[in-house]
């Protein structure tokens, strides 16, 4: 470079869109994004942040004499013993530095190559059972889970490695240490592998971490945060932020989070999103690669993980699920825009929209079992096969779009049995329209009936069904959910009359304000003022400009609008005067 100047870093496949830095309404619009969080418990405080780290290390030097333990029993060396180690990691949104108030912390618990997978589900499950601090304690086949009396959940994963001792210092990022591993070690070290390698190829770690806890909480309140319902899960908002960091390396959060919108609502899929070009370690793992496999090629929204073996991590998204979050990465740069734009503020992003109004037909989900606890279970395999009937939907002819609610809902009592314990999944449904044709009856029993075979048959083959354990779909009409609902969710808010003041034409628009007191000489009826957009004569007692709620377009665009609504319902009747 001339005079000596270093040439620019640029983080991930390409070069930065732009390199601008900061101003100081941008700092201001981040301390409004992130005051306005707060709400939603987000942030942990202080004491909380400091309980965790203290049961991590606790649980890091339990581990360390576990596998101590465990050498002795093996007729390690004492001097070997000594040096053995052992060491937790922890990954996803806690290592991140994005996790919420009391949420689960995920960690892996790496041990030297002489400890097996069967010592740590037996000796080490046997130890942690008889901890004074650990309130309740499970187990699977990949994981357990211990929950601390301080610290909330851990989800512990085993992974050995092919050493002879485990040094505090260990860093997993090397592709060497899946040498010789088996395929189950192998996926327990990527979560730890995956979320280094993002903090590592963002190039601010506190911009990328406001913007990711901004969007996560946004994901959630839309209700597109579910990688098991084919949404996209935490690793895979986490790598779209990150994306968004490495394209804009000097934006401050409030940029980010519009940033993020603007790339991804024009963002042409399924071109995948890479953090950085993909590496080939020799190690024979299976990557993703359409080239070379066919599968990979009908992946409808690849996002690659950057470590060493390459994967996509949203192989659940459907042709739906990839619609709908498109109509959300477009909502989420509309708001952004008028945020920017001073004409709202940080609140309306994160306000959720009202699914049980968008849809004329929704499919009714219902998994009932005859015990709490066989109720834990069951959901949790039904919930795990939604995407099945999703699949299902999507393949007939006459639906273009199944759009499943993440969030499941109790029985309602008066239909359940006493002893019945309910959970139900609504999935809104868009038909095709059928030309020349005043109805169509459409049957959608073979979708339904081979979505339950598969759960059953499942529950079957894991020796999971059990007496009283049930599922069933049914078809409902919107005007039908409040037989399933409370009655808030279903039914739409009444708006109030548009009214005219007397000293203003009926031909002016206005809307409904905040209470500023009666007019001077009048008083409008059901005790509201309303506020004129834009008055040559404004009424005596309204001041020259006042903020309206209905202020995210510009006012002659609004003017038109209101206009076209308050002239038919005024042939309609529908207004009063005074």
């Amino acid at each position: 470079m001339h005079g000596g100047q270093q040439p620019q870093k640029h983080y991930g496949i390409t070069s930065s869109i732009s390199m601008a830095f900061p101003r100081e309404v941008d700092h201001q619009y981040t301390h409004k994004l992130s005051e306005a969080m707060k709400p939603f418990g987000v942030f942990e405080d202080e004491d909380e942040l400091n309980h965790r780290l203290a049961v991590l290390g606790k649980l890091n030097t339990f581990v360390k004499e576990w596998i101590a333990e465990i050498s002795e029993t093996k007729n390690l060396p004492p001097s070997a013993i000594t040096n053995v180690g052992g060491k937790i990691f922890t990954f996803g949104s806690y290592r991140l530095g994005v996790h919420t108030k009391g949420a689960d912390i995920d960690a892996l618990c790496v041990s030297p190559r002489h400890v097996e997978r069967t010592d740590f589900f037996d000796s080490f499950f046997a130890k942690l059972k008889l901890h004074e601090e650990i309130k309740d304690l499970r187990v699977s086949v990949i994981k357990v889970y211990l929950l601390c009396l301080v610290a909330g959940q851990i989800d512990l994963l085993f992974a050995r490695l092919a050493l002879q001792s485990i040094p505090d210092n260990l860093d997993l990022r090397g592709d060497s240490h899946l040498r010789n591993l088996d395929i189950r070690c192998i996926r327990s070290l990527n979560g730890c592998r995956v979320t280094d390698e993002i903090l590592y190829l963002v190039p601010n770690k506190e911009n990328f971490r406001l913007t990711l806890r901004a969007i996560k909480l946004w994901a959630k309140r839309r209700g597109i945060y579910s990688n098991m319902l084919g949404f996209l899960g935490g690793v895979s908002w986490a790598m779209l932020v990150a994306r968004t960091c490495q394209l804009y390396p000097n934006a401050v959060a409030a940029t980010l989070v519009h940033k993020f919108f603007l790339v991804f609502s024009k963002w042409e899929w399924p071109n995948p999103v890479l953090l950085k070009q993909p590496e080939d370690s020799n190690l024979n793992l299976p990557v993703w690669d359409p080239r070379v496999n066919p599968s990979d090629r009908y992946h409808l929204m690849p996002i690659i993980t950057p470590a060493y073996p390459q994967q996509n991590s949203t192989y659940n998204v459907s042709s739906s699920t990839r619609t709908i979050m498109s109509e959300e990465f477009k909502y989420g740069l509309s708001v952004t825009d008028d945020i920017l734009q001073g004409k709202t503020d940080w609140s309306k992003l994160f306000q959720p929209p009202n699914f049980f109004l968008k849809y004329k037909h929704y499919i009714v989900l219902t998994a009932s079992a005859s015990t709490e606890e066989n109720q834990l279970e069951w959901i949790g395999l039904v919930e795990s096969k939604i995407r099945v009937l999703v699949g299902n939907l999507e393949r007939n002819e006459y639906i273009t779009l199944a759009h499943v609610n993440p969030t499941s809902f109790p029985g309602n009592k008066e239909s359940c049995s006493e002893n019945e314990f309910v959970s139900m999944w609504f999935i809104g449904i868009i038909f095709k329209k059928v030309e020349n044709a005043e109805s169509v009856n459409i049957d959608l029993t073979y979708d339904i009936q081979s979505f339950t075979d598969t759960v059953y048959r499942q529950a079957n083959n894991i020796n999971m069904l059990k007496d009283g354990m049930k599922i069933e779909a049914t078809h409902v009409k919107k005007k039908q959910l409040h037989q399933y609902l409370p009655v808030e969710l279903v039914q739409r808010k009444k708006r109030a009359p548009f009214l005219f003041c007397h000293s203003l034409s009926p031909s002016q628009p206005y809307f409904k304000g905040p209470p500023l007191g009666p007019c001077s000489q009048c008083v409008l009826k059901r005790g509201s003022l309303l506020v004129p957009l834009a008055s040559p004569s404004p009424h005596p007692s309204f001041p020259t400009a006042l903020p309206t709620e209905h202020s995210g377009a510009e006012p002659e665009l609004q003017r038109r609008e209101f206009q076209a609504v308050l002239s038919r319902r005024q042939s309609a009747g529908q207004f009063q005067r005074h």
